[in-house]
């Protein structure tokens, strides 16, 4: 846990607004418990769970405690309805790994999030968290079809701010500025 502490505290320093921490155990009251040890960290802490039995009822016995929880490793949109269920702040379906196992990881996260915006319609909090993002261009899909909260990774932020034609463009800006001398030319 120091090594966790740590890394809450660096993390809060840097600005963040939340961050999302998961909790482990072998017995509901084991997950619980370290859920709880989680959350105290900071208040904006959110406490992941995987989409398990004993993790759904952890995550209600969080919820009724006040501790925001993300369900992770769902696969299924009948597990979002669940999610949605027990309260949860984020429900956050793997896109890749759907997509891998010969699922429509679009189609689920697209039917997720349609169920997460009725539920918003009648004033729930939950949101999706789509993980699993494998590049910009998934992630651009996902929007498309209403989603608008992910994790991704380095590669894919990267991704999104990258295209040849804009890198293109921005060269011959830089080169018609440096003919003209810029402002003081």
């Amino acid at each position: 846990m120091p090594s966790i502490r740590q890394m809450t505290r660096l993390a809060f320093e840097l600005d963040v607004e939340e961050l999302q921490l998961q909790a482990w155990g072998e017995t509901v009251a084991e997950m619980y418990s370290n859920a709880l040890d989680l959350a105290e960290l900071d208040t904006r802490v959110v406490v992941k769970v995987p989409m398990t039995m004993d993790g759904i009822r952890a995550a209600r016995r969080l919820v009724n405690d006040g501790v925001p929880v993300t369900f992770t490793a769902v696969y299924s949109v009948h597990q979002a309805v669940t999610a949605m269920s027990v309260g949860a702040s984020y429900i956050a379906p793997y896109l890749g790994r759907m997509n891998d196992a010969g699922r429509d990881g679009f189609q689920a996260c697209a039917d997720m999030q349609a169920i997460v915006d009725m539920g918003q319609e009648r004033d729930g909090e939950t949101r999706l968290l789509v993980a699993s993002i494998r590049g910009a261009d998934e992630l651009a899909t996902l929007a498309v079809n209403g989603c608008n909260t992910f994790t991704i990774g380095v590669g894919v932020a990267e991704e999104l701010v990258s295209d040849a034609l804009t890198i293109q463009a921005a060269r011959v800006f830089e080169e018609h500025a440096n003919e003209g001398g810029g402002i003081g030319g």
